[in-house]
């Protein structure tokens, strides 16, 4: 508000500011004056907060700019007023009649629509400058490789992408096309319409980069994950009426299973099992307690007895080495050299002792490839077998689903009276674990963030 007002009062005191409005003068807008409130409370702002004057040099200030495209006061006479020397001199009737052959009559289909000139921009302001216009995308990371390439390229060396480019073959394009043969002609290739295979006429780094080769695909994709089938078929025993031996059999299998299971129980309850004899008493706690109390002050009244000197003269003591004379760092520098020399005469006779023992080198090279072959045999039947095992995907092991056994008196003898057992969709979860497909899951436990709390009701609180 504040520099609004000052920028009115400027304004007014340049000798050549005109005003469009009648009803605001120079005068008016000087003289005025408001009435002195107290403008610390809030509530007297929009009361005793006149702005109207302000707005109407405001909006002269606009309505000169949208006329004439600025103040009046900063325009030159040439502007603003023009020489009136008349009306210009009339074209001959006989010429206006006759209008000249292929230019169009001027007359009313000349002139502009009114809803054009409704429509027309008839403001003198310049419109905003669109900043965004002229900004780009990554600009200066774009200028800053432009200039690294023109260096680059100052220097001699040719980007990665150029030399790509220049290495590629060139097709040759001056040979002929090659024809294509008549349908009737009985000598020409079998062509399966339906087949997938397609002839790649370009160049293979071309067809690479506009995608229409597609990539290799690798090997490995195509070997299966596991080597068991997707749908395991139960054994004979888990029918409704099977034979009384499968049953049997099937019952076996489940015992073991059950047995594993319970091996394992048993072999933790051991381990986390404790000697009840071992349990801490009022006793034993005491003593824990106590222990060590007489002993460290025994070992305070040995510290502050007196030491004797030699013990003293011993401790301070520093044991200070003899200095080698110069004859014995000769003869211990000619043991060196001798030892050198025997280990060398000794690895010597090693070798040549070795062309007697070709024999015996032959036989231990071939039985070390005898049990290198045998090692191989074994790894290649351990990979085989873990093929059917499922493996080690995630920090979950894999546990196997419980085996659907009845018993032989919950058997049922029809399929009317049979019961069904397990569930369809935890089986082919299972099965998608085992086959290394996904790896072994848990169901997520469900962790409240904010604390529920427990607020008794007036209304409750006066019937209980």
């Amino acid at each position: 508000m504040a520099a609004a007002r000052r920028l009115k009062r400027v304004a007014i005191s340049q000798p050549g500011f005109l005003t469009l409005n009648p009803k605001v003068t120079p005068t008016d807008l000087v003289s005025s004056r408001r009435k002195r409130v107290n403008k610390n409370k809030k509530k007297n702002w929009n009361k005793y907060s006149d702005v109207q004057d302000v707005e109407e040099f405001l909006e002269d200030v606009r309505h000169q700019e949208r006329t004439t495209g600025g103040l009046l006061s900063e325009k030159s006479d040439d502007s603003l007023f023009f020489l009136d020397v008349g009306q210009p001199k009339k074209v001959e009737e006989k010429e206006a009649a006759e209008p000249v052959k292929g230019k169009k009559r001027k007359g009313k289909s000349s002139r502009p629509l009114r809803i054009d000139l409704i429509l027309k921009h008839d403001s003198l302001v310049a419109p905003p400058k669109d900043v965004l216009a002229y900004q780009k995308p990554n600009a200066k990371k774009l200028r800053r490789t432009a200039e690294r390439a023109e260096k680059l390229a100052a220097k001699g060396v040719v980007p990665r992408s150029k030399k790509r480019l220049l290495n590629r073959t060139v097709v040759d394009r001056t040979s002929k096309k090659t024809e294509t043969e008549a349908n009737n002609n009985p000598e020409r290739d079998f062509y399966d319409i339906w087949g997938q295979e397609t002839k790649d006429l370009g160049e293979p780094w071309y067809l690479q980069q506009t995608r229409k080769k597609l990539v290799k695909r690798p090997e490995k994709l195509n070997e299966k994950p596991s080597v068991l089938p997707a749908v395991e078929v139960i054994a004979p025993g888990g029918s409704y009426n099977p034979d009384f031996f499968s049953h049997q059999e099937l019952l076996r299998e489940a015992h073991e299973v059950e047995l594993k299971k319970k091996k394992v129980e048993d072999k933790l309850e051991r381990q986390l099992a404790y000697n009840k004899a071992d349990t801490a008493t009022e006793e034993t706690i005491l003593r824990e307690q106590v222990e060590g109390l007489v002993e460290e002050s025994e070992e305070e009244e040995e510290k502050d007895a007196p030491k004797e000197d030699g013990e003293e003269v011993a401790v301070g003591a520093i044991a200070v080495a003899d200095k080698k004379t110069e004859r014995q760092r000769k003869r211990e520098k000619a043991e060196k050299i001798k030892e050198q020399q025997r280990l060398t005469e000794r690895r010597q006779t090693e070798q040549q002792q070795q062309l007697f023992q070709l024999r015996s080198i032959k036989t231990s090279i071939k039985q070390q490839e005898e049990t290198t072959q045998i090692r191989q045999k074994r790894r290649k039947a351990k990979e085989e077998a873990q093929k059917a095992q499922p493996r080690r995907l995630g920090k979950l092991k894999f546990q196997p689903q419980d085996m659907e056994v009845q018993l032989s008196d919950e058997l049922a003898g029809s399929l009317r009276q049979l019961k069904p057992e397990g569930s369809v969709l935890m089986d082919r979860f299972k099965s998608l674990q085992k086959r290394n497909l996904i790896e072994p899951r848990e169901r997520a436990k469900f962790k409240r963030r904010l604390k529920v709390k427990y607020v008794e009701k007036r209304a409750f609180k006066e019937i209980s």
